[in-house]
């Protein structure tokens, strides 16, 4: 089966026998299941674009040319129609959102079917086999023989058209397919990975097409930085209206995090009661029950009927919240007792609800911290938790979505504190990235030392730091293990600051120097002795070549003076060790004061700080002891 790249650039013959041009796009029918290709498109030879119909002027295609079935002086050239795209021109080389997937990918070749002379689009190719193919045809063969014999072959990875989706054309104008699922039809959480995988511009494009509720039920699902960013790029008049159609706890993070100014004109754009939510739920410290509680839920009366209750429920209509539990109040709103749905079914119509309603409720206030919230919520199980004032007045609820997204984001914190990442991407470029992140912060040690090693090199110091350069190694993975010994007690200890915690590390950190500095004496003590002591004796006379091979005696005499430098090296690096050690507790201190603020802790640049000031100080202290003549 050809691709779209095979095809490009293949002769036009008339029938005349005549090449009248050369294939530089192919057309398709779009609202078809699999889309039939329905002109061609080539350049004549005085460079003039011109188009023809497949079904009527061509009568054969054997994959190396097109010949038609008339001359060209009896062609009618046609024109793209409104339903038909450009498979060069619209998709080649273009992001598409693959809807089974869920993921933006780049398509870099497209499979056409072949069926006698007529051709039908098959799919996308997304996979590294359109990239070589595209590139030279040569290279894809070669490659795939050479992964072959690998025994690892490279199969091709087509994403079929009825999964795909535009990202860079008017989707409301251009249908798909038959059997299309569209992006308005995916969860909006899938549909919020897929608009957080573009790139700004070809996320508003998208998520212009969305309705309302598909609109604010996916923005809810979005990244922070994404929703500021999609309000920003939103007239403030589209963006009130969106942030109205929003639950008011998510609206409320949104525009907390908007400037005054910014924050105050959506908020007078929108209506009354939808503006005075969400100020309410602003007037909450962040990370708090009021913080993440939301104000939209079900109470009743307690001397109502389920008759009676269920009725408010049916009269409420669209702006009835999701329902859980209905809570039953006195007068003054304070809350009595809770039932489930499934209580109200099932009872009676005439019964009343406080027979029903659970009165030993699990509540808290608007000021205690999320994560107690949270876990509140994951102890007993429940749905959701009744937020109440200090005289028992019911003011909102958390629900069991907000728990997990509390618990996703301490999770989050943590792993940021290990130096992990709570998200990755699914596609090519964002696993290389990956890769090299991981790359950068396990090899760092290597890649600061291997600069290191140039750098004095090239200052003409090599043979001044020949010593401290072998040992190097050894002093950043110690400042490595220091640090990730000095996170760990943070994940283990979080931010308690009790001196008698710190105290307890502290007095760890200074048994563990004290060992190194002892085998730091030893291994000076056993090369020291080495030197001094003949080194043939240890060599058996088998092995020893006779003495006139002056290859060998030259590397004995190089060997023997790296072990010097070696060992006239030893005292500083273990002196680094030591410190470096005992810094430990001060990363420890750093770090409890950035979470104390609230800051982001960056595993990979403290590491980084440390392995540097680790290699100045050893390589200070060399210096100096050459300097002073103490070895």
């Amino acid at each position: 089966m050809p691709y779209l790249s095979q095809m490009l650039s293949r002769p036009v013959i008339d029938a005349e026998g005549v090449e009248i041009g050369r294939i530089n796009d192919l057309a398709i029918q779009t609202g078809e299941l699999f889309p039939r290709i329905t002109s061609v498109a080539f350049k004549g030879l005085s460079k003039t674009p011109l188009m023809v119909s497949w079904r009527k002027y061509v009568s054969e295609f054997d994959g190396s040319r097109v010949v038609l079935n008339t001359a060209s002086y009896n062609i009618r050239f046609s024109y793209l129609q409104p339903d038909e795209l450009l498979l060069a021109r619209d998709l080649l080389n273009k992001q598409i959102v693959d809807t089974q997937g869920l993921k933006v990918v780049r398509v870099n070749d497209l499979k056409i079917s072949l069926s006698g002379k007529q051709l039908r689009l098959l799919g996308a190719e997304v996979g590294a086999l359109g990239i070589l193919r595209s590139l030279a045809p040569w290279l894809e063969r070669l490659v795939s023989r050479v992964c072959k014999l690998l025994r690892r072959p490279l199969a091709e990875n087509i994403i079929a058209w009825n999964y795909m989706d535009l990202v860079d054309r008017d989707l409301s104008a251009l249908k798909l397919s038959m059997t299309h699922k569209r992006l308005h039809e995916l969860h909006p959480a899938d549909v919020a990975d897929i608009l957080e995988q573009l790139d700004p511009q070809q996320r508003i494009k998208v998520f212009e097409h969305l309705d309302a509720q598909h609109a604010a039920e996916t923005m809810s699902e979005l990244d922070d930085e994404y929703q500021t960013d999609l309000i920003d790029d939103m007239s403030d008049s589209d963006a009130s209206l969106l942030l109205a159609n929003m639950d008011p706890d998510d609206a409320a993070d949104i525009i907390g995090d908007l400037p005054y100014e910014k924050a105050e004109k959506l908020l007078w754009l929108m209506g009354v009661q939808d503006s005075r939510r969400i100020r309410t739920l602003l007037g909450y410290k962040e990370k708090t029950a009021g913080g993440i509680m939301t104000p939209e839920f079900v109470s009743i009366l307690e001397d109502k009927t389920v008759a009676q209750t269920i009725e408010k429920l049916r009269a409420s209509g669209d702006d009835c919240p999701k329902v859980n539990y209905i809570y039953t109040v006195n007068a003054q709103g304070v809350l009595l007792g809770a039932l489930s749905m499934r209580s109200l079914v099932l009872a009676s119509p005439e019964t009343k609800v406080h027979e029903l309603a659970e009165r030993d409720l699990v509540t808290a206030g608007p000021d205690e911290d999320q994560e107690e919230i949270a876990d509140l919520i994951s102890k007993y199980g429940i749905l959701a938790l009744p937020i109440v004032d200090e005289n028992k007045k019911l003011l909102g609820i958390v629900t069991v979505d907000d728990a997990l997204e509390v618990l996703e984001e301490e999770h989050s914190e943590d792993l940021q504190i290990a130096g992990a990442s709570s998200g990755g991407q699914s596609d090519d470029q964002g696993n290389v990235g990956t890769l090299m992140r991981w790359f950068l912060r396990r090899m760092m040690w290597f890649v600061i030392w291997i600069v290191l090693t140039l750098m004095i090199v090239m200052a003409g110091g090599f043979e001044l730091f020949i010593g401290a350069l072998a040992l190097a190694p050894l002093v950043l993975l110690m400042a490595d293990s220091a640090v990730s010994f000095a996170l760990s007690d943070l994940l283990a200890y979080g931010g308690s600051s009790a001196s008698a915690t710190l105290g307890k590390l502290f007095r760890r950190n200074l048994i563990l120097t004290a060992v190194i500095a002892c085998l730091g004496v030893l291994l000076t003590v056993a090369l020291s002795s080495a030197l001094d002591a003949n080194m043939l004796a240890f060599i058996p006379s088998a092995f020893v070549p006779p003495v006139h091979d002056e290859s060998w005696v030259q590397g004995l005499v190089v060997t023997l003076a790296l072990i010097t430098e070696i060992k006239n090296a030893c005292l500083p690096a273990v002196i680094t060790a030591c410190l470096v050690t005992l810094s430990s507790t001060l990363v420890l201190l750093y770090g409890r004061r950035r979470l104390d603020k609230d800051k982001e802790l960056s595993n990979t640049v403290i590491t980084f700080v440390v392995m540097l000031g680790a290699v100045g100080v050893q390589f200070g202290l060399t210096y100096l002891v050459q300097l002073l003549g103490v070895m």
